[in-house]
């Protein structure tokens, strides 16, 4: 593979599951290990490196590698690695080692990534487009299937999967959403959320995931345990029992808010878009704040010539990595700033 291009999968520019309104995107994740491999923390380079070569060549025999691309990441150039990590295909962790991995994914979709050699042996996760959690959960079970076919989990009868963080042992699965909850914030009830979520052991992370803040009300709810539990049990806790009470909190927020502020909504959302429209600098943060403005203002109606494809779409090319691409070249900070800015305009300005 040479390199990533600007073009972004379907997860981003297509939401076609359901509640689309709240929910951006859905995502199941796998942690797998090689059985006679140490965990991470303790592999020497050469064990790294075997645990590659190992997976390449199973999965090249399975045939279940034809349909993918493969991409060692300790030979892919650094701005390649942060569009993956802004597209959510790698982590941050992923990114920045310098020992040997890799990354397999499905394109040009980009719904399945594979990462080889991040915190486990293998992260199998599958991403799509709004709430399809149980579509993301079926499609991933199969592909694991497929994988345990020609390699070897590490499993213990009594524990489940074995894993290098003790609270993916089990089921090894995490199950979570990334949500658009503006409506809460502003009626002063996202804590209500976060508790809620605390006390159900569920992890609530910002726009990028661990350790960040909520920017543009974006949030991600996970899972945190999986021992003694099915997949099946943790998938339906989370969509049918978890979710579907914080989609409806934030839809009921919106009501509240156009039967009681609306003029204040409206005002809010058409000075995000006069901003996008006029702005000569924008850093990410702020272009994230205000694209959720906007959001808010297609999803109430309030917008008509913008749509959640395009603000999806937006709101990836505003970070630093992507902004890079579409503009074709290495930017500092202030030039991306200025850049950033000419290419909302361009892009609010068209619709």
């Amino acid at each position: 593979m040479n390199g990533i291009d600007a073009n972004i999968g379907d997860v981003w520019k297509e939401p076609s599951g359901e509640a689309t309104d709240v929910v951006l995107s859905s995502r199941v994740r796998l942690a797998r290990n090689l059985a006679g491999f140490n965990f991470l923390s303790r592999a020497t380079r050469d064990d790294r490196r075997q645990i590659t070569r190992i997976v390449q060549s199973r999965l090249v025999q399975s045939g279940l590698i034809d349909s993918l691309v493969w991409v060692d990441l300790d030979k892919s150039e650094s701005l390649d690695r942060l569009v993956m990590v802004e597209r959510r295909l790698i982590s941050k962790q992923h990114a920045k080692g310098d020992e040997p991995r890799a990354v397999i994914l499905s394109e040009p979709d980009e719904r399945l990534s594979i990462m080889v050699n991040e915190e486990d042996h293998l992260r199998i996760q599958m991403m799509r487009g709004g709430m399809a959690l149980e579509d993301a959960y079926d499609e991933i079970d199969a592909i694991d299937d497929k994988i345990e076919s020609v390699i070897e989990y590490a499993f213990c009868p009594r524990f489940g999967y074995l894993t290098a963080c003790p609270t993916n042992v089990g089921a090894g699965i995490r199950v979570s959403a990334m949500l658009h909850l503006p409506a809460l914030k502003l009626i002063g009830e996202i804590d209500k959320v976060r508790r809620a979520a605390k006390s159900m052991n569920l992890a609530v992370r910002g726009f990028y995931g661990e350790g960040s803040e909520a920017i543009g009300e974006i949030y991600q709810i996970s899972n945190q345990t999986t021992l003694g539990k099915t997949e099946r049990d943790i998938l339906a806790s989370f969509s049918t029992g978890i979710m579907p009470k914080i989609i409806e909190y934030e839809r009921h927020a919106r009501r509240r808010l156009m039967e009681n502020r609306r003029e204040i909504v409206e005002d809010r959302v058409n000075r995000a878009l006069g901003t996008l429209r006029y702005a000569r600098l924008l850093n990410a943060d702020e272009a994230i704040r205000l694209l959720s403005q906007v959001r808010l203002g297609v999803v109430l109606g309030m917008i008509e010539d913008l749509d959640l494809s395009t603000v999806a779409e937006l709101m990836l090319i505003s970070q630093p990595a992507h902004l890079q691409k579409v503009i074709g070249t290495e930017l500092n900070q202030a030039q991306r700033r200025a850049a950033r800015a000419a290419l909302m305009r361009d892009r609010v300005a068209s619709h």
